[in-house]
């Protein structure tokens, strides 16, 4: 019995593979562009198969009628972008075409796959053309939002047709009325003492912004290459570092009472050792600096002067070191407590160091907070 099972089971799933790959079960389910495809790669590979011959017969057949039909029914939608659904299907056909014409058994099954190639040059035209037009309406609204989508029509219509009309000028108008121009002001401290940091602080801002390519529609400007380049900005982005605080010390020590008993501290008469008791009074010391800062960033109109964003990120740093010493009788100390002994107190990096420490974590909130707002736009 288990054997009759196991055959019986065995031969239900040579049958279903069998069927998969000739695409019969594709065909069934009315996915006939895929059943195509599966009959013309099994005949590749057995040109005999009666089957795949069978079923690459009928699926020809049905996906040209559903394709055509398809189309048909777009040329009578009122949907505005029909061209492009009716492309996609005349370039569906042809695909079905070029995958028969490259097997040789396939080609005597269906000798002469349909080809759509003036119906495809049409169709980009036509798409081309709607795209075009719809474009040109959207820029004549003379607003932002607008301008992105005539970019993206222009953009659309130059991939269906490249050398269509003026499509690249027109790209090119769109896109300059979609921009947004930020300029970045300087990043301002008012401190002389941190002035290197802060140039620190400045360069890697100024690298951001000189890569920025999240949002093609976004190009921000140094204050420098503002003048230079005589840019009249639509919005001004405002760093300053408004408190902050370098350099605050935190020392705790920590004392341990270490006592062992039956030490040997010598010896007597005939090599006897002297057993005693020993002390160690054991100091750790755990020191902190820390340094903090809040860094202001506000985004204005710089028409209007007005504020449309306006965020406070706040960044801090601590630096640590500990260290150990004692007092007594270095037998009472442990294993560890020796080892600890080893390190003694180093010096903390400079204000210059800390202060540039701290404002890592309040640039890489900058980063985010720009990427943030900016995508949007």
């Amino acid at each position: 019995m288990k054997t009759s099972s196991r055959l019986r089971y065995f031969l239900y799933l040579s049958i279903l593979i069998v069927g998969c790959t000739t695409g019969k079960n594709a065909l069934q389910k009315g996915n006939y562009d895929a059943s195509v495809q599966k009959s013309v790669d099994r005949l590749r590979n057995s040109p005999k198969n009666e089957e795949a011959q069978q079923v690459l017969a009928t699926a020809y057949e049905l996906a040209l009628k559903d394709h055509l039909n398809k189309i048909q029914q777009a040329k009578i939608s009122a949907d505005v972008l029909r061209w492009e659904y009716i492309l996609t299907n005349y370039e569906q056909l042809n695909s079905l075409a070029g995958e028969i014409n490259s097997c040789a058994a396939c080609q005597a099954i269906v000798p002469a796959p349909q080809q759509f190639t003036a119906n495809i040059a049409e169709a980009k035209l036509n798409a081309a053309a709607v795209r075009y037009e719809r474009g040109l309406r959207y820029l004549d609204e003379a607003d932002r939002a607008s301008a992105k989508k005539a970019y993206y029509d222009f953009e659309r219509a130059k991939q269906f047709a490249p050398n269509y009309k003026d499509v690249d000028k027109k790209m090119d108008d769109a896109y300059w009325a979609a921009v947004v121009r930020v300029v970045v002001e300087p990043v301002q401290l008012n401190s002389s003492a941190y002035q290197l940091s802060n140039a620190y602080f400045q360069q890697q801002l100024d690298y951001f912004i000189s890569n920025y390519r999240n949002n093609k529609f976004v190009l921000f400007y140094s204050q420098d290459q503002a003048v230079s380049q005589k840019i009249r900005p639509d919005q001004v982005l405002s760093l300053s570092f408004d408190d902050f605080m370098v350099g605050q010390t935190f020392v705790k020590e920590r004392v341990e009472k270490m006592k062992r008993d039956s030490v040997i501290i010598g010896q007597i008469r005939n090599n006897k050792p002297i057993y005693a008791t020993v002390k160690a009074s054991f100091s750790v010391f755990d020191k902190k600096v820390a340094s903090s800062g809040q860094l202001s960033m506000t985004i204005s109109d710089w028409q209007t002067q007005k504020v449309i964003r306006q965020q406070r990120l706040s960044g801090t740093y601590v630096w640590q070191d500990s260290w150990a010493t004692y007092k007594g009788d270095e037998r009472a100390l442990s294993k560890q407590q020796l080892k600890q002994l080893g390190k003694r107190e180093v010096l903390p990096p400079g204000p210059e160091v800390l202060f540039a420490e701290f404002t890592k974590p309040i640039y890489a909130q900058v980063v985010d907070e720009v990427n943030y707002f900016y995508n949007q736009y």
